[in-house]
């Protein structure tokens, strides 16, 4: 009987770390760290923010999982919010640049002018989408 839930656990952590590499590599695929890197011009560090990804993977899952409290969270809530939003922000738009889809579609509708309304429309949805899904948990 030990030997099948052992046997489970091993299959269930193997799993796990497969599922996790693929994010991990298609995130740093995507060139997102290496884009903040770019842009804040710390490139000798991209090794540290590579682990520090990984790093915040495993963390959250272990938080997750175990369902470990973090004092202040609540206060902590906005910040980590913010932070992801930035963050999957970032992701959603490194994998449309690889895709080229936003090229194709403006030139095919002829949108070259509007493009800052359009960016700027897209961030305001964004922020008070954000706004008010975490004013109305509270």
């Amino acid at each position: 009987m030990w030997a099948t839930q052992i046997l489970l656990a091993l299959i269930g952590l193997s799993a796990g770390v497969v599922v996790a590499g693929g994010l991990f590599s298609f995130i740093i695929g995507l060139g997102v760290v290496s884009d903040f890197a770019d842009r804040t011009h710390t490139g000798e560090h991209i090794l540290l923010y590579e682990d520090c990804v990984a790093l915040g993977g495993m963390l959250g899952n272990i938080f997750f999982i175990y369902r470990i409290a973090i004092p202040h969270g609540g206060f902590l809530l906005p910040i980590f919010g913010l932070f992801a939003g930035i963050f999957v922000g970032c992701w959603s738009m490194a994998l449309a640049e690889i895709l080229n889809v936003f090229p194709i579609f403006i030139r095919r509708v002829k949108l070259l002018r509007y493009i800052p309304y359009l960016i700027a429309g897209m961030a305001l949805g964004k922020g008070i989408g954000s706004l008010i899904f975490f004013f109305n948990r509270w």
